[in-house]
């Protein structure tokens, strides 16, 4: 009997820290993440500016969350590869996605199947930059300026090639403007990554490109020559060099927005979390410098204000997508 007296209180005891314990289930699930290494996934090969900076804000990210931060590189698909391998994970804030602004806002007017719902299986998080495109040359090339590539694409019509990052890229889609608009033609060589395009244009193999960003550090070198920023404010590098809107396209604009994702049904304080920590990182002098070497500006937003910018670039890609008749790879 004494035996049975000690041991009910302690049941009691037991059932009622418990029920506290659901009770407060989501709270601590937020307090307790991350308790292990986070995987983030680039859905583009590495080199490119979405490597770039996801590899930026990798490290000031783990120190944050006190957990380490691993980036891993699926590249594919015009970033659908990366991006499904995410979206089907488990929405529990350890499998991440860093991608290209055109994850969302174009791949799904290219792929008429998509491997996974834009819409639902992938939740924007955190805006990381906005990456402006930069139209080059080599410096060895003819073409001095923009009017000089466009009378040499009108007096060689189809016998000059531009490089980009794959089919429905940011940098693709600007070329795919610029031709429309200024009603001339070039070949388009599509590769898998920003890198292997600038590669291919510094060997001789492509006549332009428009690039994301990594290329500045061959335009300072003299390597190649700036044209034009396919932006619709000058980029802070280069404030002499004018925009293409400047230069007779008026309204035109291929600016994309990188950003983390996370899977569909990933708990809103892991969501909030990782939002406050990358806009705070974006704040600190060393991530302005870094995103700004690559030609980038730095886009802290709330999540829903990321969200509504998807919206927003995909209905303006969108257009170009359909006008220009692209297809994904």
């Amino acid at each position: 009997m004494e035996t049975q007296g000690m041991s009910f209180p302690l049941n009691r005891r037991q059932a009622l820290a418990a029920v506290l314990a659901a009770a407060a289930l989501p709270g601590a699930h937020a307090q307790a993440w991350p308790a292990r290494p986070i995987r983030l996934v680039v859905n583009f090969p590495p080199g490119g500016a979405a490597d770039q900076l996801a590899r930026a804000i990798a490290q000031p990210l783990q120190d944050a969350l006190g957990q380490p931060v691993a980036v891993e590189n699926r590249g594919g698909a015009g970033g659908n590869l990366g991006a499904d391998a995410v979206a089907k994970s488990p929405g529990d804030g350890y499998t991440l996605l860093f991608a290209s602004g055109g994850t969302l806002s174009v791949n799904p007017h290219i792929y008429p199947r998509m491997p996974f719902d834009p819409r639902k299986d992938l939740v924007p998080v955190a805006a990381a930059a906005r990456v402006l495109v930069f139209l080059v040359v080599r410096a060895d090339s003819p073409v001095k300026d923009f009017p000089g590539l466009l009378a040499d694409l009108k007096a060689h019509p189809g016998r000059r090639s531009f490089g980009s990052p794959g089919n429905g890229s940011s940098p693709h889609l600007a070329a795919e403007m610029m031709k429309s608009m200024a009603s001339v033609y070039a070949v388009h060589i599509p590769y898998r990554g920003a890198a292997p395009a600038l590669t291919d244009l510094l060997g001789g193999q492509v006549d332009f490109l428009f690039d994301p960003g990594i290329a500045v550090p061959h335009i300072r070198a003299g390597r190649l020559r700036l044209l034009a920023v396919g932006s619709p404010s000058r980029s802070p590098l280069f404030p002499d060099t004018p925009t293409l809107a400047e230069a007779g396209l008026a309204g035109f604009d291929a600016d994309t927005v990188f950003g983390l994702y996370a899977p569909g049904g990933t708990p809103a304080p892991v969501i909030a979390r990782l939002n406050a920590e990358v806009n705070r990182i974006l704040a600190t002098p060393a991530m302005r410098e870094r995103i700004t070497a690559i030609g980038g500006v730095p886009a802290p937003l709330s999540a829903e204000q990321f969200a509504a910018k998807v919206a927003e670039d995909s209905q303006r890609f969108g257009t170009i997508v359909r006008e220009r008749r692209i297809v994904g790879d």
